[in-house]
């Protein structure tokens, strides 16, 4: 049985993605009674039949393309991305704020949220692999094509629990759909202890399906391969001492190396292309979300980030929210020149008109949409006086500059997040991108600062980082420290959910910002912010759970 799809992903996993058994709401019971037996008489007797179940076990990626569970709380946590408070609009009981401060409580929606769509995906590989193994007891399937999803599910599954570790530290394991969630879901009395026990699970489980799971990358858009297994054990290598105390660098290396050495992927030769419209098999793209404004909806950017009164600008069919902007500093950090931040009108990095970068150029400033906002005629789109708290008036112009966190920024200020291309004339509140998981750019940076960990004066380090910045179209460094490694993953890396996480493990090692640093109206944070509550729905819902220590 051939269980490859190729690019017309859209017209087949999508659907199966559609045709999901269940939609988990809660997760506190990672239980689930089978009301409708499924065998291989009356199910998986085909292909396509195999790639919908599967779906299932993919549907929480969607929740990254949202502004309401990973991606948010990793975002703005980070000093890249904040959601200013503009008079009445995005208060929102004040979550944004907190997440912004480290501030953010067990009772927070946006963390429940979080952490129910990572545990929907373990519930829903669970009762997968649950039905898959019983299709082969029945002998009306081969173990052999059975088994090949079910090595995919157990590593999707590990994804999931590396994300939870990550997120939230010390969560329980569960890997069987019927076990008692009364005695098994419950994490270690000892915080330290239950997050290297859940490091090993991960560990243990993308170790024994790397030989296992497909190497075709043509054949699994979207989907878990080989080399995504290499890029989710590099991953949790290169966060190891966070997450255990010990170190993993030559692990790092092992795994960048597989996937390099593959020969599968290579850095596009526009950073830009690989977040257009059209990128579905980007040779960059390692695992991506393939969103679909009608077959797999949910990505929601351009309505999240762009100005209430933009739709001229990009004819869309929809009022953009006019909530997710980039935290000042950072789209200075793209800049080469001595010009900061100034009062309303001053425009970071832009000459008067608002049309050329002053300093180096680096491409990726593409990331922003800052300036005079233009219809599609090029004319200067005006507010009339709708939005008093804008001081300038008419036209409308993003400024990198934002006046305050709350309660009256302007609605105009702050770079908009224009990374993923907008799409003109889109109809609705959902994009056609493929939103990107893994990229190889990424992993030439996280093998170079393996090497550089190692050995600070390692060449290979210094050439990889170069790589990435030759594309980018700025100069070449002469040499490697931690403030330039973290620096360069900002700025190749943004807005792709590993911000809060890098500064995270490079605290102590820069004299930049750190997580727990102050900036931008934020205060100093304690450690323990490092890693998220666990939700107080859990905990009420299931008193086996502990909660995180600072909480």
């Amino acid at each position: 049985m051939d269980i490859q799809i190729t690019k017309d992903f859209k017209s087949v996993f999508i659907l199966g993605l559609l045709m999901s058994f269940v939609v988990m709401t809660s997760c506190t019971d990672l239980t689930e009674n089978v009301n409708n037996e499924v065998t291989a008489d009356n199910f998986f007797q085909t292909d396509e039949e195999f790639i919908s179940a599967l779906g299932d076990a993919y549907s929480p990626l969607t929740s990254y393309g949202g502004n309401f569970a990973v991606t948010a709380v990793n975002e703005v946590t980070s000093d890249e991305i904040v959601v200013a408070q503009k008079g009445a609009d995005w208060e929102d009981g004040g979550i944004w704020i907190r997440l912004h401060r480290h501030t953010f409580r067990p009772s927070d929606d946006i963390i429940n949220n979080t952490w129910n769509e990572f545990f929907s995906g373990v519930a829903n590989a669970n009762r997968l692999i649950f039905q898959f193994q019983r299709v082969i007891e029945s002998g009306n399937v081969s173990e052999e094509d059975a088994n090949a999803f079910i090595a995919e599910l157990r590593a999707l599954r590990a994804f999931y629990y590396y994300q939870l570790l990550d997120n939230f530290g010390n969560v329980p394991i569960v890997t069987s759909f019927e076990q008692d969630p009364a005695e098994t879901a419950q994490p270690s009395d000892n915080f330290q202890e239950g997050r290297q026990a859940v490091f090993e699970f991960v560990e243990s489980e993308l170790l024994d399906v790397l030989e296992l799971v497909d190497t075709d990358v043509s054949g699994t858009i979207g989907r878990v391969n080989k080399w995504v297994v290499h890029m989710t054990l590099a991953k949790l290598y290169l966060n190891a001492e966070v997450y255990t105390g010990e170190s993993h660098w030559d692990e790092v290396v092992t795994h960048t190396n597989a996937i390099i050495d593959s020969g599968n992927y290579n850095l596009m030769a526009n950073y830009a292309d690989n977040f257009t419209v059209d990128n579905t098999g980007s040779p960059e793209h390692i695992f991506t979300i393939p969103f679909d404004e009608v077959f797999l909806q949910g990505f929601n950017l351009h309505v999240m980030t762009n100005h209430i009164l933009s739709q001229p600008a990009f004819d869309f069919g929809t009022q953009p929210w006019n909530g997710f902007q980039t935290v000042t500093d950072f789209y200075g950090s793209y800049i080469d020149s001595e010009q900061n931040p100034g009062p309303q009108g001053d425009v970071v990095g832009l000459d008067p008109e608002g049309s050329t970068v002053t300093g180096t150029l680096d491409e990726r400033l593409d990331n922003f949409l800052v300036g005079p906002l233009l219809d599609q005629e090029g004319n200067q789109i005006e507010d009339d006086g709708v939005l008093p708290s804008d001081p300038n008036g008419p036209p409308i112009t993003h400024t990198p500059y934002i006046n305050e966190l709350a309660p009256d920024s302007w609605r105009q200020a702050g770079a908009r997040i224009a990374k993923y291309e907008m799409e003109v004339g889109l109809s609705g509140s959902n994009m056609n991108n493929d939103m990107v998981i893994y990229r190889y750019s990424d992993v030439l940076l996280m093998k170079a600062e393996a090497l550089w960990r190692m050995n600070p004066n390692d060449p290979t380090a210094l050439m990889l980082v170069n790589q990435v910045r030759e594309r980018a179209n700025v100069d070449p460094f002469s040499s490697l420290d931690a403030d330039k490694l973290l620096a360069e993953r900002g700025r190749e890396m943004f807005y792709e959910v590993v911000r809060r996480q890098d500064l995270v493990r490079f605290e102590g090692d820069t004299e930049e910002t750190q997580f727990n640093d102050p900036w931008w109206e934020k205060d100093s944070s304690d450690p323990y912010r490092n890693v998220f509550p666990i939700p107080q729905n859990q905990l009420e819902a299931n008193p086996n759970l502990v909660q995180n220590p600072g909480y």
